[in-house]
């Protein structure tokens, strides 16, 4: 069955993920696809995704990638490469699912990492920007060390609960799918800088100072490894999630860029900027 505005899942060829949609449909405005961060889901965007789409004029959806959330569960192991098949075969598939046009991918840690492998690996002329909040593009030894913290929170601690409030029966794939891969050495190596050199669309990375996932080494290797635009803005006061930290600031940064973006391209979306 085709996806219809106003359904809170999507069936990819047998697989159903949760979603959200917010504001106008694909043909009256630009869409916003936002994917989440390693152990996120549709509700942990909060309201930001509300708010993104009043500022903006933009029809926004969040889903959660297979394990999360309320979509369907994982088999575990995932395997090291999980990125790169959610960017090339699941998030391709989800495109064409809701009629997607035109428009922006919105990704956060991971979620940011998979828009980056998208924009970089596959020619698709509806993608307009990338809006990458606190992306990883290699393994840094500070990603390391806070990812095994996040080991001993979810086994001994109370993230384990905190987690399951939001992914229910998932609770267990969506933290281990990810801090599985991540800490297999395995993964050491991996990185997706070769991706962005192939990105030919604008780029808006958005990172807290005082993100504990990452360094500002992300933000340089973007704009060492980038041919097409590169704008950076570094929030004070703020961890690995800026949408969460400083949730006016970044959307701020963001809504301007996208109505730039539209404006370049003589969108007709009635865009308007936030104001805070």
């Amino acid at each position: 069955m085709p996806y219809r505005i106003g359904d809170d899942h999507i069936d990819l060829a047998g697989t159903s993920l949760e979603c959200r949609w917010i504001g106008p449909p694909p043909d009256q405005a630009p869409t916003i696809v936002m994917l989440h961060e390693g152990i996120g889901c549709v509700a942990l965007w909060r309201d930001f995704p509300d708010k993104l789409a009043t500022a903006t004029g933009c029809g926004v959806i969040a889903y959660s990638r297979r394990g999360y959330g309320h979509s369907d569960p994982i088999v575990r192991p995932r395997p090291l490469d999980f990125m790169h098949d959610e960017a090339e075969n699941v998030l391709a598939k989800l495109l064409d699912a809701i009629g997607f046009r035109r428009g922006i991918l919105l990704g956060h840690s991971d979620g940011a990492s998979i828009a980056t492998i998208y924009a970089g690996s596959v020619q698709d002329h509806r993608v307009r920007g990338v809006v990458l909040f606190a992306p990883h593009f290699f393994v840094e030894d500070l990603s390391i060390e806070s990812i095994e913290a996040a080991k001993i929170r979810y086994q001994s601690g109370d993230l384990r609960p905190r987690l399951a409030k939001f992914h229910g029966n998932n609770v267990d794939g969506a933290f281990y799918g990810w801090n599985d891969v991540w800490l297999d050495p395995g993964f050491r190596d991996w990185s997706i800088e070769n991706e962005i050199a192939h990105i030919r669309v604008p780029i808006l990375i958005v990172q807290g100072a005082g993100d504990e996932y990452g360094t500002l080494a992300q933000l340089e290797a973007a704009r060492e490894e980038a041919y097409c635009p590169v704008e950076t803005v570094v929030l004070e006061r703020s961890g690995h999630a800026p949408h969460i930290d400083r949730p006016e600031a970044t959307l701020d940064a963001v809504s301007r860029f996208i109505a730039r973006l539209m404006r370049d391209h003589a969108e007709a979306a009635p865009l308007r900027l936030a104001t805070g």
